[in-house]
């Protein structure tokens, strides 16, 4: 084909009237394609200038009015950072003051009511882990507010005073917090005390960005992060993500950008606050603006096309005047796919040259079936389906006729690692680099050496050998080939290889040489030759490693002690390479290991359901391996244990908190979860850093303290609705925790309520 078309162009070059007609038809094409380009491109630049500088205007006085909202919202912070009653709130010892309480909702409610921006305001004491907010109230804390994932923007400030991010606001909150919040830390004497959380309406704050409807233009507006979430978008058509992700991409130095998406031309423009750090972005689709650019444009593309099809067509049928008697001679040479008799001129060319390339390919096909018939002549002997001698020798001097008497290696290759190498390549790979594999061991041997290569599967490739001359070895070679597969295909192979051998009957125990020879990779790592006559007067050592190695891992996982499992796991690795057992044997003991260690996950999160092959790895990658199982499931356990004894001091909590009115102590407390008195003391004091006693007491005070407030009860009474059956023992402990007695508690908060109400 390639000729024909190389004929054909020398022949329509060298005739002077195609020459002339396809150099003016070239020419005015391209004069006619270059004034179109040229009209088309620069009626797009004025357009999109014009359209450019309006967005940026608009996206000027947007961001002049947003970054005026944030300022005053800001100073709306520094004026809460600054208020006496806030920084009464983070330093008094007694933090719920009534007073001091009322005057700060005082103040955030005024700041609220006086800011067409601002939702809520929340102050956080970062020591107490109490809040002070409106429209919710003061929370001693952050259990019992709502709305406090976000004091983790705690550790977001570094250097800066101000944050101001975009936050998810958890069910139930809604309508106190909103998508946008200001942080502004607050100092005291230097020490970072608390954070001020201005919560903005998002409508209200970005009801400025909304863009007018204009010539009808599809566009769409958004505010981006520093972080590049984006806080705000408003759109009059759905634009797709990808656009908005390629805009971004395509954005120049000064904030400008003309991309093509999806067969539409859009326009990007970028501003960046220096109040913020927001990026305001406008996406402007222009496809309506440069319709009649583009038409105009088609316009004299066509005209162009059409004078290259008048071109071509003058070209055409001069080529059809001048081959037609050829055409015709062809013709008459092959009428109903019959060879002439007599070939003559034209045809004796195409004669040769078809069967030259049938018998080129026959050829390919022969040498093709003979070394796949070869390869798969070790395969069966390998499998066991060509095991009579008479079959095997018969099939030798069909596939083999040209190998000499000299002696035979069989070698067989295994890829180290083979599950990780499986997962790294996809299926269609696998054999891709094996049949990679075989050929650089080809390449190699085979100036000097007769070779065949098998795929025995996964990771297994069988390779035969034959010296042409005496002297070589087979070792060196096979260590090169493997070095050289390591730098080029980027992964390790071992190798084992046979004893030589002369009788060809004896193949299927050479290849079982090779891979005994091969399974002591375990012990001596990968990328190595490793000869069966190095292994082959192995002797086992007596056993020390077995089932007790089994249960004592099992038991060091089970106990959640991670250090002992990794201990056992070490001990079990260091028992196989001190006994240098059978490879096969030692395989089956650590693989046995693994299952144990699978056996001890819970149905539910059983992370195995199929088991690596051990037999493509050493011993330190095994290790690894149970370390990698064994290790997380031990961690685990610890949790299970660790998440019982908070389960049982919340019971014993809820318990008390139930009981409050009864007398009871730490037996009643320890008998409710059904342990000892003394581990239940320990487990407590482990858990919340309190006795018993004290947490008990703590409760009961803050009950009398709400019932000496809300009722007229007397205190004796008082006393029996919290536990206590005598009223000094309750005067003695309120007044012991709250620093003063009963009856002045009462008194003193009566008097500040009726000051506030005033």
């Amino acid at each position: 084909m390639t000729q024909s078309v190389k004929k054909w162009l020398k022949y329509n070059w060298a005739h002077t009237q195609i020459r002339l007609v396809l150099i003016l038809t070239v020419s005015v094409f391209l004069i006619i394609l270059a004034v179109s380009l040229t009209s088309y491109y620069t009626s797009k630049s004025v357009l999109q200038e014009e359209l450019s500088e309006l967005q940026r205007q608009m996206l000027q006085l947007n961001m002049d009015v947003i970054d005026e909202s944030i300022r005053e919202s800001d100073q709306v912070a520094i004026q809460v950072a600054l208020n006496d009653n806030i920084y009464k709130f983070l330093t008094s010892k007694v933090q719920n003051s009534y007073a001091n309480i009322s005057e700060a909702y005082q103040l955030l409610t005024t700041l609220i009511s006086n800011s067409a921006y601002i939702k809520s305001i929340y102050v956080y004491d970062l020591e107490r882990d109490s809040f002070l907010s409106i429209p919710q109230g003061y929370s001693s804390s952050r259990i019992n507010f709502v709305d406090s994932e976000w004091v983790g923007v705690a550790s977001e400030f570094g250097d800066r005073t101000t944050v101001i991010k975009k936050r998810a606001v958890p069910e139930g909150a809604a309508g106190k917090g909103s998508d946008i919040t200001l942080f502004r830390k607050i100092l005291i004497q230097g020490e970072f005390k608390g954070i001020v959380a201005v919560n903005l309406q998002d409508e209200a704050l970005f009801a400025k960005l909304n863009p007018p409807v204009m010539n009808n233009l599809n566009r769409m507006r958004y505010i981006i992060d520093e972080n590049d979430e984006i806080l705000y978008s408003v759109s009059n058509y759905a634009f797709d993500q990808a656009a908005v992700d390629l805009a971004l991409g395509e954005l120049k130095e000064d904030g400008s950008g003309d991309m093509t998406f999806r067969n539409r031309q859009l326009l990007a423009n970028q501003l960046a606050s220096p109040v913020t750090g927001w990026r305001y972005i406008s996406i402007v689709e222009q496809d309506s603006l440069l319709a009649k650019s583009k038409r105009v444009a088609q316009v004299v593309l066509l005209v162009s096309v059409a004078a290259l099809a008048v071109g071509g067509a003058t070209i055409f049928y001069i080529n059809a005047a001048a081959f037609r008697p050829v055409r015709r001679l062809k013709q008459l040479f092959s009428s109903y796919d019959r060879k002439p008799e007599e070939a003559e001129g034209i045809d004796l060319e195409k004669l040769a040259g078809e069967l030259l390339s049938k018998h080129a390919h026959l050829s390919q096909l022969v040498r093709e079936t003979m070394s796949e018939a070869s390869s798969k002549l070790l395969t069966d002997i390998y499998a066991g389906n060509a095991s009579g001698r008479r079959d095997i020798r018969e099939k030798w001097s069909r596939y083999f006729g040209e190998w000499s008497t000299a002696p035979l290696t069989v070698a067989v290759l295994s890829i180290d690692r083979y599950d990780e190498w499986a997962r790294s390549f996809t299926g269609g790979d696998h054999s891709l680099l094996k049949f990679a594999l075989a050929n650089i061991a080809a390449e190699l041997f085979e100036p000097q050496w007769r070779i065949v290569c098998a795929d025995f599967g996964k990771d297994k490739t069988a390779i035969l050998l034959q010296p042409r001359h005496e002297g070589l070895h087979a070792e060196s070679k096979l260590e090169e080939a493997l070095e050289i597969v390591s730098r080029y295909l980027k992964f390790s192979v071992s190798a084992g290889i046979s004893t030589p051998l002369t009788d060809i009957a004896r193949l299927k125990q050479a290849m079982l040489e090779a891979e005994n020879a091969l399974t002591y990779r375990l012990y001596r790592g990968y990328g190595k030759v490793i000869p069966f006559r190095d292994v082959s007067e192995h002797e086992v050592r007596g056993p020390s490693t077995g089932e007790a190695a089994l249960e004592e891992l099992a038991r060091a996982i089970e106990s959640g002690s991670e250090q002992e499992a990794k201990d056992a796991v070490d001990r079990m690795i260091a028992g196989v390479r001190s006994e240098y057992g059978y490879p096969s044997a030692a395989v089956y003991y650590l693989q046995s290991a693994a299952e144990r260690i699978e056996r001890l996950r819970p149905a539910e999160e059983s992370a195995y359901t199929e088991f690596g092959r051990f037999d493509t790895l050493d011993l330190d990658d095994i290790a690894s391996e149970l370390g990698s199982r064994a290790l997380p499931l031990a961690q685990r356990y610890r949790r299970l244990v660790e998440s019982k004894d908070f389960i049982l001091c919340h019971k014993m909590i809820e318990y008390m908190k139930q009981h409050l009115s009864e007398p009871i102590g730490i037996p009643e407390i320890s008998e409710s979860i059904g342990i000892s008195s003394s581990l239940a003391s320990q487990l407590f004091k482990q858990e919340t850093g309190e006795t018993i006693y004290n947490y008990l007491t703590s409760l009961r005070m803050d009950r009398a303290g709400e019932l000496l407030l809300k009722t007229d009860d007397r205190i004796s009474d008082i006393a029996q609705m919290v536990g206590y059956q005598h009223e000094n023992s309750f005067i003695r402990s309120f007044r012991k925790l709250k620093a003063i007695t009963p009856g002045k508690y009462r008194d003193m908060m009566r008097t500040r309520m009726d000051t506030v109400l005033e």
